[in-house]
């Protein structure tokens, strides 16, 4: 049985960056190994759901390091290995096929798992899910054949999806639950911009409904929803959710709430297990709670603070929660977390396409949306959240700029 000092278990953006931080920790030739059930080496994931599923990047633009980088510092990289036993006591993981990896340390880093729908139907080749490169390339075909499309969910994934679809002349349609998108993100307003964006560029949205099934007739996709209407489309992209990883460590000696519980050094109940990414539900500092984050930006952070402490160079995982999006010609960023507001000041002109939203509790800044605004809004939002200044929200709201309210620049603490 082949073993390493460590071994990362899962081949997505945890790996790739725990991977150049291994080298810039200068981790020894041999001393890592990543353990993948894809046939890809570590990869972005945030473009395919933009630019890949547009056809502007290819699958070689998108991998965090090439394959003779890891020749060259010495990291043994098995794809096609999905694993199928954990032993923590033997310190063992067994493939599907029966060959064993030892390790000494390990970094769970599995991710998360697309929700299915669960309605007659739901199996038909013509239903697509987005998680994996091989997803995307799947509906990148897709669009080529295909005019019609219903997408369900609209929240990251499936507003994401929806605008490549009708930026590629696909008739599309979005079908979900709430009365407005993304509802457990946006506030009314903001749902209201996104609406508008939508349906300029003819998307179509169906609000407050569900999907109950999904019938084959005369060549085409029938969907029947909750409400008794039906729709035909050519293929169907469900975007309704992930769920971490976790059918390898239910039976495990591992602390578990929904995820892999962590300490703030992002280690398991089990010495010299350590989790990151989107398993892992982790103690966060700034806003004194625990957290499970989706978003590449954590996956990339977590994957770097997780090595330098499995290697001995210890401290705790504190990060301002972000993510970055692209909705036909329009980008935006969001820092923080918005649970427990009590009060939100928006700045700038959204018909203008240039507007900010901030989320305040108790004055102090817990979240922001920020789009096509002067790059110092972009500097303070997390400066401001990490170091919790208490903020006017009038002063907020009417001050021309941003620099008159930061008591927190040349700070250090």
């Amino acid at each position: 049985m082949k073993s390493f000092p460590i071994v990362i278990l899962g081949g997505g953006v945890v790996a790739g960056y725990a991977a150049k931080e291994f080298v810039a920790q200068n981790g020894k030739k041999g001393g890592l190994a990543i353990l993948t059930a894809e046939n890809e080496l570590p990869y972005e994931r945030p473009p395919l759901s933009k630019g890949f599923l547009a056809g502007k990047e290819e699958a070689s633009d998108l991998q965090i390091s090439d394959a003779a980088y890891y020749r060259e510092h010495g990291i043994a990289v098995y794809r096609d290995f999905p694993v199928r036993k954990v032993d923590f006591r033997a310190h063992r993981l067994q493939s599907n096929s029966g060959k064993s990896i030892g390790f000494d340390q390990l970094l769970i880093a599995t991710g998360s798992t697309v929700r299915r729908l669960k309605v007659p139907g739901a199996s038909r080749p013509e239903v697509f899910y987005l998680r994996q490169m091989k997803d995307s390339q799947a509906i990148r075909e897709q669009m080529k054949r295909g005019r019609r499309a219903v997408v369900i969910g609209a929240g990251f994934i499936g507003m994401e999806v929806a605008s490549v679809l009708a930026s590629h002349g696909v008739r599309t349609t979005m079908v979900f639950p709430d009365d407005r998108v993304w509802k457990r993100l946006f506030t009314p307003p903001i749902s209201d911009f996104f609406e508008r964006q939508f349906a300029d560029r003819g998307i179509a949205l169906m609000k407050n409904e569900k999907v109950v099934a999904l019938q084959h007739k005369n060549r085409e996709c029938q969907i029947e929803l909750a409400s008794g209407n039906q729709m035909p489309a050519d293929f169907v992209v469900a975007g309704i959710g992930v769920t971490p990883s976790m059918e390898l460590f239910h039976r495990t000696s591992l602390a578990t709430d929904g995820a892999i519980t962590v300490n703030k050094f992002l280690e398991t109940s089990v010495p010299g297990i350590w989790a990151a990414g989107d398993i892992a539900n982790y103690p966060d500092q700034i806003f004194r709670r625990r957290m499970r984050v989706e978003h590449w930006d954590n996956a990339v952070e977590q994957g770097r603070v997780a090595m330098r402490n499995l290697m001995g160079n210890f401290q705790p995982f504190i990060h301002v929660p972000y993510f970055f999006s692209d909705v036909f010609d329009l980008s935006y960023e969001f820092w923080g977390d918005t649970t427990g507001y009590d009060q939100v000041v928006y700045r700038g002109n959204m018909y203008e396409n240039k507007f900010s939203v901030w989320w305040l509790r108790k004055q102090t800044l817990c979240a922001a949306f920020i789009m096509n605004r002067p790059d110092e809004e972009r500097a303070v939002a997390p400066r401001w959240i990490l170091r919790r200044p208490r903020l006017d929200p009038k002063a907020l709201q009417h001050a021309r700029n941003l620099k008159s309210l930061d008591t927190t620049f040349g700070r250090t603490d």
